[in-house]
């Protein structure tokens, strides 16, 4: 049984759908950049959803937009004396390919606003003739007061709501309104029942969704920030076109991500790519730091922290290498010791539970690492039999899949200066026993097997 935290409801509630079959909505970029790291921490969040509940058995339709006509798409190519979706497409291409980089591999279609224009101006139409959008001379419009419980997945107030991201516009009933269409002759332009123009930002997400799910589906993901008044429009938009509610069954956010303490952005000097992260860091030491805090929680990035990820995932690789190397060697125990097993069940029991409990992937990864730390007792102490250690194989490599970070490999990670070092260390303890002090001998080992590098004396 899975727990999911339900926007909507503010509560945990037991993921319960029919047939197994999940449709899942993420809201995509708005492709006129390049992406950076915050959208990174909600896409590897997403794909590792995708991932266990793919390992739980569900079969999951994963579908995001791409938004490929806006403002911002439109303003920058200006800028650049380029053509709108010239520049869109291009700032796609690098969005997928960042994604392949860091294995987010698990959406199963990218669907561009641009080629659905049509069940944009359908829905649209949809809502005029149904009494909840109006035509002006600068666009099409939402009625929000025509739609009882606006902003109920936000748990605003109609009358309490500021104008925030929704533009001043003087032909508009209501400043709370939002476009559903935007008027305009220059290029690029689609026609439409109402004129020139192009859509607004929130009606590709329903129009896309209603397309390949129909008016209603299993969840909806995206950032915190897209709840007002991104998501509160679509449930506004398809629920009235429609007539049924709800809309989606599990509302899931990401929180925010900082830069050390601080919102991310161009003017504070501390925006970062995914491109210009990947040239200090690898993917998986990025996922890895992703994955250390629970996806709903707000995230901090700093070097320091990447480099503590970067250290723990090593350690673990580490203990990948010597678990294979162990299980090709001729030193292999042909029983195990009682409490191999009993750990290895433990960890079981331990990284499911956690993933059970709405994804908590910061519980999982503490279990691997105390795990790891118990294994590589095992290891040096070779206590552990052929099956056993294939089974600790395959387990692990059910955990790669789940993580979408490999475990299990074949060389040593980390520096050459750290074994060095090591071999310092232990060789100073030698002189420290042949000179028998023992209690200084005693702590170096004590301190390095809190390392996880366990030191036997022959």
């Amino acid at each position: 049984m899975i727990n999911v935290y339900n926007t909507m409801s503010r509560e945990k509630e037991e993921l319960v759908i029919d047939n197994n079959v999940i449709k899942l909505f993420v809201c995509g970029p708005t492709v006129y950049d390049y992406s950076h790291i915050g959208h990174a921490r909600t896409y590897i969040s997403f794909d590792v959803i995708v991932r266990y509940l793919k390992h739980k058995g569900y079969s999951v339709f994963y579908l995001q937009n791409i938004t490929d006509i806006d403002d911002k798409i439109i303003n920058r190519a200006k800028e650049r004396n380029v053509d709108p979706l010239e520049l869109s497409h291009k700032f796609e291409e690098e969005y997928l390919k960042d994604m392949q980089l860091l294995n987010v591999t698990n959406v199963n279609f990218y669907a561009r606003a641009t080629e659905h224009m049509q069940a944009i101006i359908n829905q649209i139409q949809t809502l005029m003739d149904k009494g909840y959008a109006y035509d002006t001379p600068t666009g099409v419009y939402f009625d929000v007061s025509k739609f009882e419980g606006f902003a109920k997945l936000s748990n605003r107030k109609l009358d309490d709501l500021q104008n925030v991201r929704i533009s001043v516009d003087s032909t508009k009933k209501d400043p709370k309104d939002f476009a559903l269409w935007k008027k305009q002759d220059e290029e690029p332009y689609w026609d439409s029942p109402w004129g020139k123009g192009r859509p607004g930002w929130h009606i590709e997400d329903t129009a896309i969704t209603e397309t390949y799910f129909g008016p209603q589906y299993n969840i909806h993901g995206g950032g915190l920030d897209l709840i007002f008044p991104h998501h509160d429009a679509e449930i506004a938009q398809m629920e009235a076109a429609s007539g049924k509610e709800p809309l989606v069954e599990y509302w899931m956010h990401t929180g925010f991500l900082n830069v050390r303490g601080e919102k991310m952005s161009k003017s504070l000097g501390n925006f970062i790519t995914i491109k210009e992260l990947l040239k200090d860091y690898s993917p998986e030491t990025y996922r890895f730091f992703v994955l250390s805090t629970h996806y709903r929680s707000p995230i901090d990035f700093s070097d320091e922290i990447l480099k503590q990820a970067e250290n723990s995932l090593n350690r673990i690789r580490n203990t990948g290498k010597l678990l294979l190397d162990y299980y090709n060697s001729e030193d292999i125990a042909d029983s195990n010791e009682e409490t191999v097993v009993e750990d290895l069940n433990n960890f079981k029991d331990e990284f499911f539970s956690a993933m059970d409990n709405d994804f908590n992937t910061p519980i999982a990864l503490s279990s691997l690492f105390d795990y790891t730390h118990k294994l590589n007792k095992s290891i040096a102490s070779c206590i552990i039999s052929k099956d056993t250690t294939l089974e600790i194989i395959d387990t692990l490599k059910t955990i790669e899949n789940i993580l979408g970070i490999d475990i299990l490999v074949e060389d040593s990670v980390g520096s050459d200066l750290s074994n060095d070092i090591l071999s310092i260390l232990t060789d100073v303890r030698e002189k420290l026993r042949a000179k028998k002090d023992w209690d200084l001998a005693d702590k170096i080992r004590d301190d390095l097997s809190q390392l996880d590098i366990s030191l036997e004396d022959k």
